[in-house]
């Protein structure tokens, strides 16, 4: 495995990579500056949409579009660049974090407070906008995940230091019973995928690495990086085996701010993971 750098770039707080198979692109987002960004390997080319909103996620759409996680809620962003609120939940204080598309196209949304403190909580949105809050008295959300048999769902809290699996439900979208399969003890646990193995990558913000960890929750490979702050990781290129990282500047100065603090890193050859899904919406 080799670490390269995929996009030289300076992002405050880059977050949520996810690989649109449709166009053969990584979507990311730079939450802080508000920006989406789709970043084309073929033409080794970056595109930045600005948004007016702080933007914790930004995911494919089956009928073509984005559905993004803003500061107050979850938009659909149409192909012709047409943008409606789909669930609207402004309150002072919280913004939307990282997001995932389950396999039924369910958009599955978190939220933390800008001071950290408890009162967040995870939505689960149905392709009609029907919203229910299935986590609450979150910190921090991040990371979410499922097992290739779509029977666990993995979740992430980061401030508890925890990453946690519920049962799962395909058809009814329900997640259930949460425990705990693995306790981080190198910095914070952030924003994570699952490979068609069905073990667990993730992020460790602070940590200055990415992570296996078997579904039983043993961890199996650790790689370094050249980051302090890695904030989450996906699987894309053609064969879906180039692990894509996001990385962040927010917070850094003198030595810890590093030359490609902020940029997307990618480690070729990490393994083989499974294809995203499209939003229903």
């Amino acid at each position: 495995m080799s670490i390269d750098v995929a996009v030289r770039a300076e992002a405050e707080l880059g977050e949520g990579p996810t690989w649109d198979h449709g166009s053969g692109t990584l979507l990311w987002v730079d939450v802080l500056r508000s920006e989406v960004h789709r970043y084309s390997p073929h033409r080794d080319e970056d595109a930045v949409l600005d948004v007016p909103q702080h933007v914790g996620a930004a995911k494919p759409r089956t009928r073509g579009g984005l559905v993004l996680n803003l500061r107050d809620g979850i938009a659909l962003l149409d192909p012709d660049g047409t943008r409606t609120w789909l669930v609207y939940w402004a309150r002072e204080g919280y913004r939307g974090n990282d997001a995932a598309v389950d396999p039924a196209g369910r958009l599955w949304a978190g939220t933390m407070r800008y001071d950290e403190d408890p009162g967040g909580w995870l939505v689960r949105v149905e392709p009609t906008g029907d919203a229910k809050v299935v986590v609450d008295g979150v910190r921090v959300s991040n990371g979410i995940g499922w097992s290739p048999d779509a029977t666990a769902m993995y979740y992430v809290d980061s401030a508890t230091r925890r990453i946690d699996v519920l049962d799962y439900d395909r058809a009814t979208g329900t997640a259930t019973n949460r425990r705990t399969v693995v306790e981080v003890d190198r910095g914070l646990p952030d924003g994570l995928c699952v490979d068609a193995s069905g073990a667990i990558w993730v992020a460790l913000w602070g940590g200055a690495a990415v992570r296996r960890y078997t579904p039983d929750g043993r961890l199996d490979t650790e790689i370094e990086l050249p980051v302090g702050q890695p904030t989450a990781c996906a699987f894309g290129g053609p064969d879906l085996t180039d692990l894509y990282v996001t990385t962040a500047r927010s917070g850094l100065s003198g030595e810890a701010l590093t030359e490609l603090a902020g940029s997307v890193l990618v480690i070729s050859n990490a393994g083989e993971g499974q294809m995203s899904h499209s939003f229903a919406g």
